[in-house]
């Protein structure tokens, strides 16, 4: 059986200008990193302004289990399928991290005959966003510790610097760490700490900003620190905005890359959706929108991280709604949310399923609430069994959800038709009344706890007092109107990993607030989640190597 890698090598990849002409694009708008991968032009816009808008299909899952369940070659799948039925098909990706292709989850390709190539760039350094991202985040810090060297005439307290040091690479050991020792000429200082890139305002900024104005705008706009009177310090208070904007001139316009089977592929940003908001780029969703009859985008993990953060904040700041939502299950996760081990995954177990199946209808429920008709999308694997697919067909038939086999990991865009073809039936019926969760009049606690309640099932939140005291400063700073970006694990509904299913009776601890007043969001932590991950006990990376001759083995 051939590898991920191994299958995208054996490719044999369109020039990225002919991908492009697909769509209706000149090479004049494209600006060329080598034959398979381009940025799309600041002008393109302009060019697009006027077509119509296309459908939007959104794809989420429920929880998964700690590998991953497949969303991402769902996605890239169902793009491929659509392309094979004739429809013009246009699909908006994250860009992978270099930190879960190191450690445990892999990359954001896709897998199996449903990915995006070329799958090693794509995967390593692309074409330089996340660096250019690491490098603006990492810019303002040093602005900031050196305004604090060179006088400090802002009268910044380096107790209360909120703004931190990102790099893209789970490294445990930089969460918490204090800077400036050695004497004098080395700064002031202080305990700082590391967060992963994809976690980081920038990285938001970058996903939510409509152009490269907006992007200096919102830098401006960061927070960064207080000064000794407890007043905010932000970013343009130490003119840094436009440098960061500099740094990401490029990183801001969309990269197009395409699938195994030539679908045109915008992929651009990458937050993940247990710390961050999930979802790619504002600019490549509505560029999508506007090359195709359909765009499909994805959103991080479990829908109750990644889809209400879709609904709730990309929606809300840009002007999206989707037409329709499919919800990715596997037979695998919905046992692991019964209570079976991820190394027993692999074996039948019936009455496992029907105690996880309980995870599917939650999201069902959930995805309700917003008012975008669910398409359920069984992704296959191996170790299925007849009797556990059905099991699920019928129970989503118990319900008068539409639920369709997907087989894209093993047969690319022809094992994606029937989920293509239920998509197309919930595009054509229209029944899309999109509406968000809440108002942005409500205050910031009743968010976290509408969140918890109506998403999560919570009983209750609680507040530790320096989060109720930071959201109170908030809500007085004049922020009180932004959404809310909960980070919590994505292995369950839930703030602790453990409690898989659909629990009840628990409640979601708060224990930190911060404001991310340029992405225009306020991020809320809870339970253990860190921002900054940590590498498995046998990270990915001891399987990775190259060749002499520059072929890369080992990445999945």
């Amino acid at each position: 059986m051939l590898t991920d890698i191994e299958i995208a090598q054996r490719c044999a990849m369109r020039p990225i200008t002919a991908v492009a002409a697909a769509v209706g694009l000149e090479e004049d708008d494209l600006e060329l990193y080598g034959k398979y991968k381009a940025k799309l032009s600041a002008q393109v816009w302009d060019k697009l302004r006027d077509r119509a808008d296309g459908k939007l299909v959104l794809v989420t899952a429920i929880n998964p289990t700690p590998a991953g369940e497949g969303k991402t070659t769902t996605t890239v799948g169902l793009g491929q399928a659509m392309a094979q039925l004739g429809r013009n098909a246009v699909i908006a990706l994250r860009e992978p991290s270099l930190g879960p292709v190191f450690g445990i989850k892999g990359g954001a390709a896709g897998g199996g005959w449903a990915q995006v190539v070329p799958m090693e760039d794509i995967n390593l350094h692309f074409t330089g966003d996340m660096h250019a991202i690491t490098a603006a985040n990492n810019l303002l810090c040093a602005m900031l510790d050196n305004h604090m060297q060179q006088g400090n005439a802002l009268g910044i307290d380096p107790r209360r610097v909120v703004f931190t040091r990102v790099m893209d690479m789970n490294d445990r050991a930089l969460r918490n760490i204090t800077i400036g020792l050695g004497g004098k000429a080395n700064g002031v200082p202080r305990e700082d700490h590391f967060m992963i890139t994809v976690a980081s305002e920038i990285m938001a900024i970058l996903c939510l900003a409509s152009d490269l104005d907006d992007l200096k705008k919102r830098f401006g706009d960061i927070l960064v620190a207080y000064d000794y009177a407890g007043a905010p310090v932000y970013a343009r208070d130490l003119h840094a905005e436009g440098a960061m904007a500099a740094l990401m001139r490029d990183a801001i316009k969309p990269n197009l890359v395409q699938t195994l089977e030539g679908t045109p592929c915008l992929m651009h940003g990458g937050p993940f959706a247990n710390i961050a908001h999930g979802c790619n780029s504002v600019q490549a969703t509505k560029l999508a929108r506007k090359l195709a009859d359909i765009a499909i985008t994805e959103a991080g993990f479990g829908a109750d991280l990644g889809a209400e953060k879709f609904m709730d904040i990309k929606c809300r700041k840009a002007g999206l709604a989707p037409d329709c939502i499919v919800l990715v299950a596997t037979v695998r996760a919905l046992k692991y949310n019964g209570g079976v081990p991820k190394t027993a995954l692999n074996a039948p177990d019936l009455a496992a399923l029907e105690r996880g199946i309980c995870n599917l209808d939650a999201h069902l429920d959930n995805m309700a609430k917003f008012g975008v008709p669910v398409v359920v999308a069984i992704n296959a694997f191996p170790t299925d069994t007849a009797e556990e697919m059905d099991f699920i067909r019928q129970h989503c038939a118990s319900r008068g959800v539409r639920v369709a086999l997907s087989e894209v990991f093993a047969k690319g865009g022809a094992g994606g038709q029937a989920l293509a073809r239920e998509v197309l039936a919930v595009l054509d019926e229209g029944k899309a009344a999109f509406r968000m969760l809440y108002e942005d009049a409500l205050p910031l606690e009743d968010k976290i706890a509408t969140i918890a309640r109506e998403i999560y099932g919570a009983s209750g939140v609680t507040i530790a007092s320096a989060a109720r005291k930071e959201l109170a400063s908030i809500t007085e700073m004049g922020y009180g109107h932004l959404p809310v970006c909960v980070a919590k694990t994505q292995y369950s509904l839930s703030d602790d990993p453990a409690l898989l299913g659909r629990p009840t009776d628990f409640v979601i601890h708060v224990r930190t607030a911060r404001l991310a007043a340029g992405a225009g969001f306020v991020v809320v932590e809870t339970g253990a989640i860190m921002t900054m991950p940590g590498l498995p006990r046998v990270p990915a990376a001891k399987k990775i190597d190259v060749a002499g001759d520059g072929t890369i083995t080992g990445l999945f």
